[in-house]
């Protein structure tokens, strides 16, 4: 039962890491229609300035945190107005471009701080252990899962109840007639870009909690995971990204523990190709 219960906590911690990833995914290929293949490297920005932060910044760990995420909001925003917002009209270019992002961010925190792992500093309260239905479970992982929910929370409310948020989904269907109004919207698909930028690079920084390390590449590692998530959740969908993040991370887990190493990510795809056989458009085909 122990075992049990501690691998359950685990696969919820990582699939709240994968959720943090996904989510900006989501929103900004659902509001937008970008695939960001670049938001990776957002989540290894927001890693490496957390670390920098805790380590040479002698920050405090949470202030270590909001540093790295306000670093990685801000490529975010970058990004968007420097690369993505000329290409509007021009997807293909915008996964070249994207793509070229994503692998040259990595290579430069590569050539400046090298390719070995850097531990991450934990403080003490959340490097400790809690007990939970006689299984010695690791704090951080609550910590993921809370933030995840948070983040959950906070973006269905954008969507929902907010103008900007309505004005994105109303841009989308028509940006025409929205700029007609006299409504700027780019100003509002700079800010979905903000705040996707922002939920990845918060991963990034909470994901050293989780690995006890950051390295460039832990971004496109997560990266991959994150767009399964995407597409078993419903393309754009916040809510099914969340759903399916459970999913694989429990699935993930327990398949690495009771079948051969390794198999954890073959049990994935599995899953992907057997959800997407059933229901195509997958779990929600919708945003919301």
């Amino acid at each position: 039962m122990s075992t049990v219960v501690l691998l359950a906590c685990t696969g919820l911690g990582l699939g709240a890491l994968y959720f943090l990833v996904a989510s900006g995914l989501s929103l900004i290929f659902g509001l937008m229609d970008v695939l960001n293949f670049a938001h990776g490297a957002l989540l290894s920005i927001g890693a490496y300035a957390a670390w920098w932060g805790a380590t040479d910044g002698a920050m405090g760990f949470w202030l270590a945190v909001g540093f790295g995420t306000v670093v990685g909001t801000a490529a975010s925003v970058l990004l968007e107005l420097a690369l993505i917002r000329p290409l509007y009209a021009r997807p293909r270019d915008q996964i070249l471009a994207t793509v070229g992002v994503g692998l040259a961010l990595p290579a430069l925190l590569m050539g400046v701080w090298g390719s070995d792992a850097r531990p991450f500093p934990q403080p003490a309260a959340l490097s400790g252990t809690v007990g939970l239905l006689g299984a010695t479970v690791p704090v951080n992982r609550f910590v993921l899962m809370a933030a995840a929910l948070a983040v959950l929370v906070a973006l269905r409310l954008f969507l929902a109840r907010t103008r900007y948020g309505l004005i994105v989904r109303a841009g989308v269907e028509d940006r025409a007639m929205v700029t007609a109004l006299g409504i700027d919207v780019r100003r509002a698909f700079t800010l979905v870009f903000a705040i996707g930028g922002a939920a990845a690079s918060l991963g990034g920084a909470l994901a050293g909690l989780y690995f006890g390390s950051v390295n460039p590449s832990q971004g496109t590692g997560l990266l991959i995971f994150a767009f399964v998530v995407v597409v078993m959740g419903g393309m754009g969908s916040v809510t099914g990204a969340a759903v399916a993040s459970v999913g694989v991370g429990l699935v993930q887990q327990f398949a690495n523990y009771y079948t051969a190493a390794g198999l954890g990510d073959l049990s994935v795809v599995v899953l992907l190709a057997v959800l997407l056989l059933v229901k195509p458009r997958g779990l929600t085909g919708r945003l919301a």
